[in-house]
């Protein structure tokens, strides 16, 4: 581990904390000997870093304003890899956001994590989310942010073509495609629709609330336990 890194990876452990940390704990965490946890904390110190405490009884951060810790390279590739996607699967204002804090971030960095994310091996292809994919999953946030139904012009698996009113509730990526989770004015019940079957959409002007029975959580959590039950029904 970098030891710009490791300062940081200190600084974390040891900030918030209501109880001191000793440097034996520190060295578990971090992996390294006590003597390089010491000198470490002595490094701290003399940048100002306000680390209350002493060998033997422990350490911990005085209550103040610091910065904004430097990232790990696990972290930041997390972050890469969530940016990836956002750009390459979600409307453009959120793509743009996305490329925008990334752009934020790599120019703070130094030029071996810069190295380290250019090796990073995942990629996220936009191949098959169109600009009316795009079109689609903008309209779709606003109507989830605003509580307004939107009209869905729809083609389902047997390239029948139906028309529905839903109230959106968000969108879901299962791996693969993006789902649609909305509440169904017709069926008064969730529907899934992909969001690459939509052929149209139209945002309307008639709100709507959230209840306990009809939100995302909700919805999702009826899923966990339909294939919760299904998993117990087929094992041995």
């Amino acid at each position: 581990m970098h030891k710009s890194e490791r300062l940081f990876q200190l600084v974390n452990l040891l900030k918030g904390r209501r109880l001191a940390i000793t440097a034996k704990q520190l060295a578990e965490r971090l992996n390294v000997s006590e003597r390089t946890i010491y000198r470490d904390i002595q490094h701290l110190q003399s940048s100002g870093v306000p680390i209350e405490g002493e060998a033997g009884i422990g350490y911990l951060i005085a209550q103040c304003d610091l910065p904004p810790m430097m990232f790990t390279v696990a972290e930041l590739q997390s972050l890469l890899l969530g940016t990836r996607m956002a750009s390459a699967w979600t409307d453009p204002v959120l793509s743009e956001h996305a490329s925008s804090a990334m752009a934020k971030i790599e120019a703070a960095l130094p030029e071996h994590l810069k190295q380290q994310l250019d090796d990073f091996p995942y990629v996220a292809a936009s191949f098959g989310h169109t600009e009316d994919h795009q079109r689609f999953s903008s309209t779709l946030r606003e109507a989830v942010v605003q509580k307004r139904q939107v009209r869905l012009h729809y083609k389902d698996a047997k390239e029948a073509y139906s028309e529905r009113d839903i109230e959106p509730l968000g969108l879901v990526y299962w791996g693969g495609k993006w789902t649609i989770i909305g509440h169904c004015l017709l069926r008064n019940d969730y529907r899934e629709f992909r969001l690459d079957r939509v052929c149209d959409i139209s945002l309307l002007a008639h709100p709507f609330e959230l209840t306990k029975e009809k939100n995302l959580q909700h919805y999702i959590a009826l899923v966990k336990a339909k294939y919760a039950d299904e998993a117990e029904k087929t094992s041995p």
